[in-house]
């Protein structure tokens, strides 16, 4: 009963809950922030494109080495360079080399998201229910994985709860009396976050929401609160914020962000299955016990109350908020686990309803998928260590513990549910997962080098004794290896590596073992003559099969 005792000193005023929030999302989010090596592919390609904004200076044009990048606006691209930017400016110049400085946006992200969580939360019930759904948020598996990588989506995530949080007061205002929401405040946060999406990922909030709206609107079959929204200013305003980029993305490449953006990246993934991204309609459902977890052990216990009370205003906006979104996401091909990341604040809310009003399912099969409170943190702590043991004999005995009490604390959260209620055993599963990111992300994943390979390449380079390398890549091109290595690295194949040796001097090539015969024939005809450095066994993450690179030196290098 402690622990209610401690949720009941943490709901006493918004100021503690702000407090609270704030510490345990940081105890969530931050083991491995600093210590996990840029993960492909998509963290280190927004890296390196941030990374080489600050390096030209251009902040307009988004390229990864010489290639155009029209696939997402410059939005947190912008935000990586600030944070490269601040910490050169505090003294720390090897910073811009350093991947966690490229996720501090994402790290920020997550804490707005989570007490923007429990401002949106407020709308809909009361103090303790709102600081519960936040809770969950901020421990949730999917929202702490994507915390610690430098990407768009916790800034995105804050963006899209911010404008529903207001789009929500607005909506519940008007139904309880129409014409009472008349301040320009929320309809500024409204159409400010909508901006900022479509800078972090294009258009697709403005999609998302018109949806929701629909929803509401057919629900209602009124949309008079819509014009509370003030969508004729906001519109304007909208455009004004976003006129500036435009313009100059527009000025430096004509239609051509626009296709790729919007024609290739965000239809060619309501087509069909993007990158081997493709699955069944179900996936996300599947995926929502783990990514969701804790709070997913209680969704469906919570189910029926949130179908009772399913024409209650606030409820209505929830539901608009999750439903038509999640099928329309198992519909499309293309698949992610995060994409459904922001339907999970309005999911934390019905559920932490439910708890804190005593209103969960009794159904003992339901009850019983409460075991995944031991289950996922026994499975999950077991299979980091038991991979940090396969790929490198290190036993990871940091993590133990960790890992130990985590699945303890579940285990005591599934057995003692129906003595002292899921409240308790919800915030003791909370202590498990913030635990189990100890011992997974802070200490089993960074261990287990050779899923980095980069790294490990990077580190041969580091030992090579060679002052500024040229440095070039055959059969290995992923963008971590750009990002750890320089701007300049050459990505290149086969049948140029003898040219890229023969200058001599301080010259470092990694050629994939498989064409080592090859190449060393086209040195041969050339008259080219080189040493074998150290090989660099290591997994392609992004791929997904093993790689065995080696390094290569022209005998003339110092």
């Amino acid at each position: 009963m402690r622990l209610l005792g401690l949720m009941d000193l943490a709901a006493s005023s918004h100021r503690t809950a702000i407090l609270v929030l704030t510490i345990v999302t940081l105890l969530a989010v931050l083991p491995g922030f600093f210590g996990i090596p840029p993960v492909d592919r998509d963290e280190a390609l927004f890296a390196q494109i941030s990374k080489q904004m600050v390096e030209t200076g251009d902040y307009v044009d988004i390229r990864f080495q010489d290639q155009d990048f029209y696939k997402k606006p410059a939005g947190i691209n912008w935000l990586q360079a600030v944070a490269v930017q601040a910490s050169v400016a505090l003294g720390m110049p090897a910073s811009m080399n350093s991947i966690w400085v490229y996720r501090i946006p994402s790290l920020l992200g997550a804490l707005a998201a989570t007490l923007l969580a429990y401002w949106a939360a407020l709308a809909f019930v009361a103090r303790r229910p709102a600081l519960l759904a936040a809770l969950m948020l901020a421990v949730s598996l999917m929202f702490a994985i994507q915390a610690r990588l430098a990407r768009t989506d916790e800034v995105l995530l804050a963006v899209f709860i911010a404008a529903l949080g207001a789009m929500g007061r607005i909506y519940l205002a008007e139904r309880a009396a129409p014409g009472s929401a008349r301040g320009v405040a929320l309809p500024a946060i409204f159409w400010t976050a909508m901006a900022a999406g479509v800078l972090l990922k294009g258009p697709f909030i403005l999609l998302f929401m018109g949806l929701v709206a629909a929803t509401l609107i057919l629900a209602d079959r009124s949309f008079r609160w819509i014009l509370a929204l003030r969508p004729f200013l906001g519109l304007l305003w909208l455009v004004l914020l976003l006129l500036p980029w435009v313009g100059a993305i527009v000025s430096r490449t004509g239609m051509g962000f626009f296709a790729g953006s919007i024609g290739h990246d965000m239809l060619g993934k309501v087509a069909e299955g993007q990158e081997s991204h493709g699955a069944p309609p179900g996936y996300y459902l599947i995926l929502f016990i783990a990514t969701f977890f804790p709070a997913s052990m209680l969704a469906a216990l919570a189910a029926p109350s949130t179908y009772a009370l399913r024409r209650e205003g606030w409820v209505r906006f929830l539901l608009a908020w999750i439903v038509p979104a999640w099928i329309i996401f198992e519909l499309v091909p293309t698949k992610l686990p995060h994409y459904v990341l922001p339907l999970y604040p309005a999911i934390a809310i019905l559920i932490a309803e439910a708890v804190t009003a005593g209103k969960l399912s009794r159904n003992r099969w339901l009850v019983l998928g409460t075991i995944g409170w031991f289950l996922i943190p026994l499975l999950l702590s077991a299979a980091a260590i038991a991979g940090a043991i396969y790929l490198t004999g290190d036993p990871a005995l940091l993590a133990w513990p960790f890992a130990l009490a985590a699945v303890s604390l579940g285990f005591l959260a599934w057995r003692r549910y129906g003595t002292e209620g899921a409240e308790a055993a919800l915030l003791r599963a909370s202590a498990a997962a913030i635990l189990m990111g100890v011992a997974v992300f802070g200490v089993a994943l960074p261990a287990m080098t050779p899923l980095f390979p980069s790294l490990l390449m990077a580190r041969a380079v580091a030992e090579a004794g060679c002052p500024d390398p040229a440095i070039a890549s055959i059969g290995y091109d992923e963008p971590s290896l750009v990002f750890l290595l320089g701007t300049k690295t050459e990505l290149t194949d086969p049948f140029h590596l003898a040219d890229f040796l023969k200058p001599g001097g301080c010259r470092l090539a990694f050629v994939d073992a498989s064409m080592e015969p090859f190449l060393a024939k086209q040195a041969q005809k050339q008259g080219i003559r080189y040493r074998r450095g150290p090989v660099i066994e290591g997994i392609n993450f992004s791929k997904g099969h093993r790689i065995s690179m080696v390094m290569l030196r022209p005998e003339a290098a110092p």
